[in-house]
Protein backbone atom coordinates (compact mmCIF):
# COMPACT_ATOMS: atom_id res chain seq x y z
CA UNK A 1 0.00 0.00 0.00
CA UNK A 2 1.33 3.45 -0.93
CA UNK A 3 1.94 6.34 1.45
CA UNK A 4 -0.94 8.21 -0.13
CA UNK A 5 -3.28 5.26 0.44
CA UNK A 6 -2.11 5.01 4.06
CA UNK A 7 -2.71 8.72 4.61
CA UNK A 8 -6.14 8.52 3.01
CA UNK A 9 -7.14 5.66 5.27
CA UNK A 10 -6.21 7.66 8.34
CA UNK A 11 -8.00 10.78 7.12
CA UNK A 12 -11.16 8.85 6.29
CA UNK A 13 -11.13 7.29 9.75
CA UNK A 14 -10.86 10.75 11.31
CA UNK A 15 -13.61 12.08 9.04
CA UNK A 16 -15.87 9.24 10.09
CA UNK A 17 -15.26 9.87 13.77
CA UNK A 18 -15.92 13.60 13.38
CA UNK A 19 -19.09 12.88 11.41
CA UNK A 20 -20.25 10.54 14.16
CA UNK A 21 -19.75 13.25 16.75
CA UNK A 22 -22.07 15.49 14.75
CA UNK A 23 -24.69 12.77 14.25
CA UNK A 24 -23.91 12.23 10.57
CA UNK A 25 -22.47 9.51 8.36
CA UNK A 26 -19.03 9.77 6.78
CA UNK A 27 -20.46 9.40 3.27
CA UNK A 28 -22.29 12.71 3.72
CA UNK A 29 -18.93 14.50 3.46
CA UNK A 30 -16.93 14.86 0.24
CA UNK A 31 -13.16 14.73 0.48
CA UNK A 32 -11.60 17.10 -2.05
CA UNK A 33 -7.91 16.25 -2.41
CA UNK A 34 -5.97 19.45 -3.06
CA UNK A 35 -3.32 18.70 -5.67
CA UNK A 36 -1.93 22.18 -6.36
CA UNK A 37 1.83 22.03 -7.13
CA UNK A 38 1.71 18.22 -7.30
CA UNK A 39 2.17 16.29 -10.54
CA UNK A 40 -0.33 14.45 -12.68
CA UNK A 41 1.36 11.23 -11.55
CA UNK A 42 0.36 12.04 -7.98
CA UNK A 43 -3.23 12.61 -9.13
CA UNK A 44 -3.22 9.17 -10.75
CA UNK A 45 -1.83 7.58 -7.61
CA UNK A 46 -4.51 9.22 -5.50
CA UNK A 47 -7.21 8.15 -7.95
CA UNK A 48 -5.93 4.58 -7.75
CA UNK A 49 -6.24 4.88 -3.95
CA UNK A 50 -9.90 5.86 -4.27
CA UNK A 51 -9.91 9.66 -4.48
CA UNK A 52 -12.52 10.97 -6.89
CA UNK A 53 -12.57 14.72 -6.19
CA UNK A 54 -9.54 16.93 -6.83
CA UNK A 55 -9.07 20.60 -6.02
CA UNK A 56 -6.85 23.08 -7.83
CA UNK A 57 -6.03 26.71 -7.05
CA UNK A 58 -4.80 27.84 -10.47
CA UNK A 59 -6.88 27.34 -13.58
CA UNK A 60 -4.04 26.63 -16.01
CA UNK A 61 -2.20 24.24 -13.71
CA UNK A 62 -5.34 22.23 -13.11
CA UNK A 63 -6.25 22.06 -16.78
CA UNK A 64 -2.80 20.74 -17.67
CA UNK A 65 -3.30 17.93 -15.16
CA UNK A 66 -6.76 17.16 -16.51
CA UNK A 67 -5.23 16.76 -19.97
CA UNK A 68 -2.39 14.58 -18.68
CA UNK A 69 -4.63 12.34 -16.57
CA UNK A 70 -7.54 11.89 -18.99
CA UNK A 71 -5.97 9.15 -21.19
CA UNK A 72 -5.34 6.95 -18.15
CA UNK A 73 -8.60 7.36 -16.21
CA UNK A 74 -12.04 6.99 -17.72
CA UNK A 75 -14.28 5.32 -15.14
CA UNK A 76 -14.93 6.88 -12.81
CA UNK A 77 -13.43 10.09 -14.12
CA UNK A 78 -12.07 12.63 -11.64
CA UNK A 79 -14.29 15.50 -10.56
CA UNK A 80 -12.30 18.74 -10.73
CA UNK A 81 -12.96 21.56 -8.26
CA UNK A 82 -11.65 25.10 -8.71
CA UNK A 83 -10.99 26.18 -5.13
CA UNK A 84 -8.75 29.20 -5.78
CA UNK A 85 -9.46 32.79 -6.73
CA UNK A 86 -10.93 33.10 -10.23
CA UNK A 87 -9.56 36.02 -12.23
CA UNK A 88 -11.96 37.66 -14.65
CA UNK A 89 -9.79 36.81 -17.65
CA UNK A 90 -9.70 33.15 -16.57
CA UNK A 91 -13.45 32.75 -16.03
CA UNK A 92 -14.06 31.41 -19.54
CA UNK A 93 -11.40 28.74 -19.10
CA UNK A 94 -12.71 27.75 -15.68
CA UNK A 95 -16.27 27.36 -16.97
CA UNK A 96 -14.99 25.27 -19.89
CA UNK A 97 -13.01 22.78 -17.84
CA UNK A 98 -13.98 22.58 -14.16
CA UNK A 99 -16.86 20.58 -12.74
CA UNK A 100 -17.32 22.74 -9.65
CA UNK A 101 -16.26 26.22 -8.54
CA UNK A 102 -15.94 26.90 -4.80
CA UNK A 103 -14.72 30.47 -5.09
CA UNK A 104 -17.37 32.76 -6.53
CA UNK A 105 -16.47 35.84 -4.53
CA UNK A 106 -18.15 38.70 -6.40
CA UNK A 107 -21.06 39.36 -8.71
CA UNK A 108 -18.83 40.18 -11.68
CA UNK A 109 -17.16 36.78 -11.72
CA UNK A 110 -20.51 35.05 -11.28
CA UNK A 111 -21.81 36.86 -14.35
CA UNK A 112 -18.78 35.92 -16.42
CA UNK A 113 -18.95 32.26 -15.41
CA UNK A 114 -22.68 32.20 -16.16
CA UNK A 115 -22.26 33.83 -19.57
CA UNK A 116 -19.70 31.25 -20.64
CA UNK A 117 -21.68 28.34 -19.18
CA UNK A 118 -24.71 29.43 -21.20
CA UNK A 119 -22.56 29.71 -24.34
CA UNK A 120 -21.43 26.09 -24.01
CA UNK A 121 -24.80 24.75 -22.91
CA UNK A 122 -24.18 23.85 -19.28
CA UNK A 123 -25.08 24.88 -15.76
CA UNK A 124 -22.02 25.22 -13.56
CA UNK A 125 -22.30 24.20 -9.88
CA UNK A 126 -20.80 26.92 -7.69
CA UNK A 127 -20.33 27.94 -4.07
CA UNK A 128 -20.22 31.51 -2.80
CA UNK A 129 -16.93 32.27 -1.06
CA UNK A 130 -17.42 34.17 2.20
CA UNK A 131 -14.66 36.00 4.06
CA UNK A 132 -15.99 35.43 7.57
CA UNK A 133 -12.69 36.13 9.35
CA UNK A 134 -12.17 39.60 7.89
CA UNK A 135 -8.56 38.84 6.91
CA UNK A 136 -7.32 41.25 4.28
CA UNK A 137 -5.35 38.49 2.57
CA UNK A 138 -8.45 36.39 1.96
CA UNK A 139 -10.85 36.65 -0.97
CA UNK A 140 -14.60 36.35 -0.63
CA UNK A 141 -17.65 38.46 0.07
CA UNK A 142 -16.80 40.68 3.05
CA UNK A 143 -18.87 39.11 5.81
CA UNK A 144 -16.98 39.62 9.05
CA UNK A 145 -19.58 40.01 11.81
CA UNK A 146 -22.32 39.84 9.20
CA UNK A 147 -24.86 39.05 11.91
CA UNK A 148 -24.19 42.40 13.57
CA UNK A 149 -23.75 44.57 10.46
CA UNK A 150 -27.11 45.16 8.80
CA UNK A 151 -25.67 47.05 5.83
CA UNK A 152 -23.10 44.37 5.08
CA UNK A 153 -25.72 41.65 5.39
CA UNK A 154 -28.17 43.39 3.08
CA UNK A 155 -25.49 44.04 0.47
CA UNK A 156 -24.66 40.34 0.43
CA UNK A 157 -28.29 39.28 0.22
CA UNK A 158 -28.79 41.62 -2.75
CA UNK A 159 -25.77 40.09 -4.50
CA UNK A 160 -27.02 36.58 -3.77
CA UNK A 161 -30.40 37.40 -5.28
CA UNK A 162 -28.73 38.53 -8.50
CA UNK A 163 -26.43 35.51 -8.65
CA UNK A 164 -29.35 33.13 -8.16
CA UNK A 165 -31.00 34.65 -11.24
CA UNK A 166 -28.05 33.87 -13.51
CA UNK A 167 -29.04 31.11 -15.94
CA UNK A 168 -25.66 29.41 -16.24
CA UNK A 169 -25.03 28.75 -12.54
CA UNK A 170 -26.34 26.36 -9.93
CA UNK A 171 -25.61 27.86 -6.51
CA UNK A 172 -25.13 24.92 -4.14
CA UNK A 173 -23.94 26.58 -0.91
CA UNK A 174 -21.07 28.46 0.71
CA UNK A 175 -17.30 28.21 1.15
CA UNK A 176 -14.86 29.83 3.55
CA UNK A 177 -11.13 29.75 4.27
CA UNK A 178 -10.31 30.33 7.94
CA UNK A 179 -6.95 31.67 9.11
CA UNK A 180 -4.21 29.25 10.05
CA UNK A 181 -4.14 28.65 13.80
CA UNK A 182 -2.39 26.05 15.92
CA UNK A 183 -5.56 25.25 17.86
CA UNK A 184 -8.48 24.47 15.52
CA UNK A 185 -10.92 25.34 18.28
CA UNK A 186 -10.06 28.98 17.59
CA UNK A 187 -11.74 28.81 14.18
CA UNK A 188 -14.81 26.88 15.28
CA UNK A 189 -16.82 30.14 15.62
CA UNK A 190 -16.10 30.92 11.96
CA UNK A 191 -17.51 27.57 10.89
CA UNK A 192 -20.56 28.14 13.08
CA UNK A 193 -20.99 31.57 11.51
CA UNK A 194 -20.86 30.19 7.96
CA UNK A 195 -23.41 27.51 8.82
CA UNK A 196 -25.69 30.12 10.39
CA UNK A 197 -25.37 32.31 7.30
CA UNK A 198 -26.24 29.33 5.11
CA UNK A 199 -29.35 28.73 7.22
CA UNK A 200 -30.37 32.38 6.73
CA UNK A 201 -29.98 32.03 2.97
CA UNK A 202 -32.00 28.82 2.99
CA UNK A 203 -34.81 30.70 4.73
CA UNK A 204 -34.55 33.83 2.57
CA UNK A 205 -34.19 32.01 -0.75
CA UNK A 206 -36.02 28.68 -0.28
CA UNK A 207 -36.05 27.90 -4.00
CA UNK A 208 -32.26 27.65 -3.99
CA UNK A 209 -30.09 24.70 -3.09
CA UNK A 210 -28.04 25.40 0.04
CA UNK A 211 -26.87 21.91 0.89
CA UNK A 212 -23.11 22.40 0.66
CA UNK A 213 -20.66 23.91 3.14
CA UNK A 214 -17.07 23.76 1.90
CA UNK A 215 -14.96 24.43 4.98
CA UNK A 216 -12.09 22.71 6.72
CA UNK A 217 -8.57 21.84 5.63
CA UNK A 218 -5.71 19.72 6.93
CA UNK A 219 -5.39 21.47 10.29
CA UNK A 220 -9.06 21.94 11.14
CA UNK A 221 -11.23 19.58 9.07
CA UNK A 222 -12.50 17.63 12.07
CA UNK A 223 -13.86 20.76 13.75
CA UNK A 224 -15.35 21.84 10.42
CA UNK A 225 -17.14 18.50 10.05
CA UNK A 226 -18.47 18.75 13.59
CA UNK A 227 -19.96 22.12 12.61
CA UNK A 228 -21.62 20.92 9.43
CA UNK A 229 -19.03 20.81 6.64
CA UNK A 230 -20.14 18.75 3.64
CA UNK A 231 -16.88 19.24 1.75
CA UNK A 232 -13.36 19.36 3.20
CA UNK A 233 -10.33 20.42 1.17
CA UNK A 234 -7.26 18.47 2.23
CA UNK A 235 -3.83 18.48 0.65
CA UNK A 236 -0.87 18.30 3.01
CA UNK A 237 -2.29 15.48 5.15
CA UNK A 238 -2.61 13.34 2.01
CA UNK A 239 0.38 14.33 -0.10
CA UNK A 240 2.88 15.86 2.32
CA UNK A 241 4.50 19.28 2.04
CA UNK A 242 4.05 21.21 -1.20
CA UNK A 243 6.61 20.33 -3.79
CA UNK A 244 7.66 17.13 -2.02
CA UNK A 245 6.55 14.97 -4.95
Amino acid sequence: MSEIADNLGEIRDRMGEAAGRSGREADEITLVAVTKTFSAEVVLEAHEAGVRHFGENRAREGISKMTAVAPYVSDPRPVWHMIGHVQSRKARRVADHYDYVHSVDRLKIAQRLSDRAVDIGRQLPVLLECNISGEGSKYGFALEKWDEDESRRQDFLAAVEEILSLPGLQVRGLMTMPPYVEDPEEVRPLFVSLRTLRDLLRERFPAGSWDELSMGMTDDFEVAIEEGATMVRIGRAIFGARGSR
